[in-house]
């Protein structure tokens, strides 16, 4: 009879399951601490045309790492109910394939599919994937019914799978797809975090979206900007997500060639309710110049003085959260010719809200990118070597080096917990 079989007939019962409580403590590690946070988005700007009965894949990186997700799908812009039969989510291998034996069905309230009622997004249940941070997912759905109306970010800089007729959303490769670079109904993915993990929402037009950036490159100054933090002791407690929206503005609404709601009007719902949220940096403001030349309605005919009063409310309405929000200053762009051509008004105006960001005082905290990337021998350009091409979109090496301007020990020490 061994000293467990001893203890057993020793002791009664009672006694017995008292002992054997320490013992099960001590070989059950407590499991780590997680908190929810945002570890990638993309923020609904518009309606795609119409969908016939599809699977589709789109691929995203996570900028946080963590034990499981959760998954947002918007009808944001749907005219009718939105019907998504299967979700799947797997780690992504590369052209659009996930790896064999990654993939996890995402279910809502435990069932496979979900209604999505018209102006309504969901979030999945959490979904037990583990996923290092800076990894890519595979994000497979399939709309049985199409959809009329869908819901889009229009420029992904990624490419999305779309295979018309079948539900292959389970399978590890897919063959006969359609190529396109928009969002379709996804907009958030969340971490589940070590605790501690917060979030950094980027706020802005085409030049945080990354426009003119390597087609599924990751190369947005918003991608090397979480690279960077990923070099930091801290790395694990900073999540960077991008809710930039070309042809977005800050004071107005849509209005050709402009996009998406003002992003005083989409402030809440794109960037305060973001899951862990701490830090917010916005670079906008040049859409709102060039509106006011291009378009003729008298609201779009604003002043310098109008763009700063809309950036002062976006403080409050940061600061009353408690969240740290700090802003970059103005793009050169003289040479670009669209939406239209560079004038010198637009010009002074660019100057006057870059004058005032810089010494206003008002935000955090402010990242001089117009010093960055202008031509020192031309000011109103930028360098020829961190340009595209268009005079107002840099390439990869320009988002580069506005990634590398962001002073991270006074961001993190100044505004961290």
């Amino acid at each position: 009879m061994n000293c467990i079989q001893r203890l057993a007939t020793a002791l009664p019962a009672s006694a017995l399951m008292f002992f054997a409580l320490p013992v099960y403590a001590q070989d059950t590690p407590p499991l780590p601490a997680t908190a929810w946070v945002a570890g990638w988005m993309a923020a609904p700007d518009g309606a795609g045309a119409p969908l016939k009965p599809q699977t589709i894949r789109q691929v995203v990186r996570t900028s946080a790492g963590g034990t499981s997700i959760r998954l947002r799908f918007s009808n944001l812009l749907g005219t009718e109910p939105l019907t998504i039969s299967s979700v799947h989510v797997a780690l992504h291998a590369g052209a659009g394939a996930a790896i064999e034996g990654s993939s996890h069905q995402a279910r809502f309230n435990g069932a496979a599919a979900i209604t999505i009622e018209p102006g309504k997004s969901v979030l999945s249940d959490p979904v037990p994937l583990s996923v290092k941070a800076l990894a890519q997912l595979a994000v497979s759905l399939y709309l049985p019914m199409g959809s009329a109306t869908p819901t889009i970010h229009g420029f992904g800089s990624q490419t999305a799978y779309l295979i018309e007729g079948k539900d292959v959303a389970n399978l590890a490769s897919v063959t006969g797809a359609q190529y396109d670079d928009s969002r379709y109904f996804l907009t958030d993915v969340e971490v589940a975090a070590p605790k501690g993990t917060q979030t950094l929402v980027v706020v802005g037009d085409s030049v945080s979206d990354g426009v003119r950036s390597t087609q599924d490159g990751n190369a947005r100054w918003t991608d090397f900007l979480a690279n960077r933090l990923q070099g930091l002791p801290v790395a694990g407690r900073v999540s960077v997500v991008n809710a930039g929206i070309a042809g977005n503005r800050v004071l107005n609404d849509f209005g050709d060639p402009y996009v998406g709601p003002s992003t005083l009007n989409r402030f809440e719902r794109d960037v305060l309710s973001k899951a862990g949220l701490r830090w917010i940096i916005l670079l906008q403001g040049i859409n709102d110049i060039s509106a006011s030349e291009l378009l003729k309605t008298p609201q779009d005919q604003v002043t310098a003085q109008q763009i700063i009063e809309g950036m002062k409310q976006l403080v409050e309405r940061a600061h009353a959260k408690g969240v740290k929000i700090w802003a970059g200053t103005l793009l050169p762009r003289e040479g670009a010719t669209r939406p239209l051509p560079h004038t010198a008004s637009m010009e002074a105006k660019r100057q006057a809200v870059n004058q005032w960001i810089r010494t206003g005082g008002v935000f955090d905290g402010y990242i001089d990118f117009d010093a960055v990337l202008r031509d020192p021998a031309h000011p109103s350009r930028q360098l020829a070597t961190l340009n595209s091409g268009d005079a107002t979109h840099p390439n990869d090496a320009g988002y580069f080096a506005m990634a590398n301007a962001v002073d991270l020990a006074r961001l993190l020490v100044e505004t961290g917990p």
